[in-house]
């Protein structure tokens, strides 16, 4: 391999002669082999688009050469167009605060820009990666602002899928409506629901969810880039910082605006906790959900087996024929992951010390990765079970004919007293509660049959069909 020599602030590297990273990104390939996990590609991007803005912002105020300017925002595009995607070799686990990877990306930009103005790599004739590509700028406002812009662009095919997710579970819950089943309370009979009930509370959770989410991804936008080192913005020329987020708000597609306190934004990673933590109250409600849907389709033979999932693979290479809840196990197990990389970002979130959290290369993982692993799960639950999801009627409405749970709406007649002992001898015979009343002369036909009317059972008030959900039926 053919090899050139480069210097940093440490002494001379070699480096590959084709490689358009420079001495110090080699260090780093060499003191990070950890993971072999490499840095989310949205993250780059978000860094890459930092340092265009940046050199059309130094360029216009004088900070830079224009020439030099024109040149890293070509280099700068051409990255973004998907050129060179092997040029960023850096662990996700680096040196503190992502210095790796920020030199990494201004010496890939600064070796193309020169190649662009007739230059050689390594030589930074023309331009050079940190007077050039990074002037007014640090790692410490360069790096959280990078996460920042990755996690609300990628957050926002999350809200796009949980509000899908919601309309998912909307259309199934009118379509259950009429299904009168038991419901269940301690995993024991209770009060009947309608399914559709039960299903149309699933899809006002998601749609809670998908808001919490929009309001992590709303805090995101919020940076303090033109801080530079220690949030004073040394060494920006004026007139940078507000220049810069407005290039980028305008590259990004994001409503980015500056913090109102760039040293609070550089110590306090505040926001990235609060979409963090949104992803993980986003994960343990989906569990729920998942897990309620595995119970609900359990059988076909021996479990509740009151929702059929669609099949979409086999389930055992032992036994014949069985299919298992395929798509809720998956999901359940990717929100326990994300669940997981939240915790580790709570631990680096309290880790910042003074002037800077250094700790954001295990943020940005953490958050990236579930953002990306949660949206993708959600879809495919949604498109390969949920929309296929359908109401097994007779179990459903066997379970509310023969439950003694039924005879909670008849207190009011007969007490609590006697319709508890009559429930126990329902439950313990096997009688249907409704055969036992009327043959133990407890409740006239007539007045068991207003007390036990499905549609007054399910909607007491009739305020869930005054608000047009469609409530009530017989379940048949």
């Amino acid at each position: 391999m053919q090899t050139r020599i480069e210097k940093d602030a440490l002494g001379p590297v070699t480096v590959p002669a084709n490689a358009y990273w420079g001495a110090q990104t080699q260090r780093a390939i060499a003191l990070f082999p950890i993971s072999g996990m490499r840095n989310h590609p949205e993250l780059i991007a978000a860094m890459v688009r930092i340092k265009k803005a940046a050199a059309v912002a130094n360029g216009e105020l004088g900070g830079i050469p224009r020439a030099a300017a024109a040149a890293i925002v070509q280099a700068a595009d051409e990255v973004l167009d998907g050129r060179f995607p092997d040029q960023f070799p850096i662990d996700v686990f680096q040196m503190g605060a992502g210095t790796a990877l920020h030199m990494n990306v201004n010496e890939v930009l600064a070796n193309r820009a020169n190649e662009i103005l007739g230059g050689g790599r390594g030589t930074y004739e023309h331009v050079h990666p940190n007077d050039h590509v990074n002037r007014g700028q640090s790692t410490n406002d360069v790096f959280p602002t990078a996460m920042r812009i990755a996690a609300a662009t990628l957050a926002g095919p999350l809200v796009d899928e949980l509000d899908r997710l919601s309309s998912a579970l909307a259309d199934k819950a009118a379509e259950f409506d009429d299904v009168v089943k038991s419901g269940r309370t301690h995993l024991m009979d209770a009060a009947p629901v309608t399914l559709g009930q039960e299903v149309r509370a699933w899809s006002r959770t998601v749609a809670a969810l998908r808001d919490e989410v929009a309001r992590g991804r709303d805090a995101v936008c919020e940076i303090g880039l033109g801080g530079s080192a220690v949030g004073t913005g040394l060494n920006t020329v004026k007139g940078y910082r507000a220049r810069t987020v407005a290039l980028l708000a305008e590259l990004t597609g994001l409503p980015l605006r500056s913090a109102a306190d760039l040293r609070e934004a550089m110590q306090s990673q505040r926001p990235v906790g609060l979409l963090s933590a949104a992803t993980r109250t986003v994960a343990l409600e989906l569990v729920r959900i998942f897990n309620d849907l595995r119970l609900m389709g359990s059988g076909p033979m021996t479990g509740l087996a009151e929702l059929e999932l669609p099949e979409v693979a086999p389930g055992s290479s032992i036994m014949p024929g069985k299919v298992n809840p395929t798509m809720p196990e998956m999901g359940t197990m990717a929100m326990f992951f994300v669940a997981g990389l939240d915790t580790a970002t709570a631990l680096a979130l309290q880790a910042g010390q003074l002037e800077l959290n250094v700790m954001m290369p295990l943020m940005a993982l953490d958050l990236n990765l579930g953002l990306t692993v949660m949206t993708n799960a959600i879809r495919q639950v949604r498109t390969r079970t949920i929309e296929g999801l359908t109401a097994n009627r007779d179990p459903c409405r066997r379970y509310y004919e023969t439950s003694g749970a039924a005879a909670t709406a008849l207190t009011p007649v007969i007490g609590y007293a006697k319709a508890a002992e009559a429930t126990h001898r329902a439950t313990h015979t096997g009688v249907p509660i409704r055969e036992l009343l009327v043959a133990e002369g407890l409740v006239a036909p007539e007045a068991l049959d207003a007390a036990l009317d499905p549609a007054r059972l399910v909607d007491p008030h009739g305020e869930d069909a005054a608000a047009g959900t469609g409530r009530g039926g017989t379940g048949a």
